[in-house]
């Protein structure tokens, strides 16, 4: 102690008071420097969660696109069998084999435009125009009409359900119009 006073005396109180002040700067740089440091953590810690989610739903959209070129080869080997057409009439109408294979193609159509939506290759707008077109054809409305029980047992929360709700809506919409303009019939849903 005798030589810290011997020593401040001797370089008087101007330094003492630099060197007091550097001091305090010093600890007040690292105390900001361990709360950025602490700051650089929690960023790393938000971009490796946003990364594992990314991911999730890389492995989620390549699982979603395996199941449906599933689903679609199945339904191109019924359209090319009758036989095999034969397997998914479920209907509760009488359908013959050629309207059978029309009907598994409109619903190869449907299923491949909201897989499209599923992946985030077409928004739910872009979906809603896709399948507006869509009702325009007899026969795809009449595939949506004889199929109206197989969509009654989905999950009422699930995205085929609710597409499903959204089409049901836009038939009705567009056998309700009295426009010519089927083209304008239908509110888009909000994303």
């Amino acid at each position: 102690m005798a030589t810290l006073k011997s020593w401040t005396r001797e370089v008087g109180p101007a330094a003492t008071a630099g060197l007091s002040f550097a001091a305090g700067t010093f600890l007040l740089l690292r105390g900001k420097g361990w709360r950025r440091s602490a700051h650089l953590e929690e960023h790393d810690r938000r971009a490796a969660e946003h990364e594992r989610l990314a991911q999730a739903a890389q492995r989620r959209n390549a699982a979603l696109t395996e199941q449906h070129r599933l689903h679609f080869d199945l339904l191109c080997k019924a359209m090319g069998d009758a036989s095999l057409a034969a397997v998914l009439n479920t209907y509760e109408e009488e359908i013959p084999p050629e309207r059978q294979r029309q009907f598994l193609f409109a619903n190869a159509l449907y299923i491949n435009a909201l897989h499209a939506h599923r992946i985030g290759a077409m928004s739910l707008g872009e979906l809603h125009g896709h399948l507006r077109v869509m009702c325009q054809n007899p026969i795809f409305r009449h595939y949506w009409d004889a199929t109206r029980h197989h969509r009654a047992s989905l999950d009422r929360s699930s995205d085929e359900a609710k597409m499903g709700r959204m089409m049901d809506r836009l038939d009705l919409e567009l056998q309700e119009a009295d426009t010519d303009e089927w083209w304008v019939v239908g509110e888009p849903p909000v994303e």
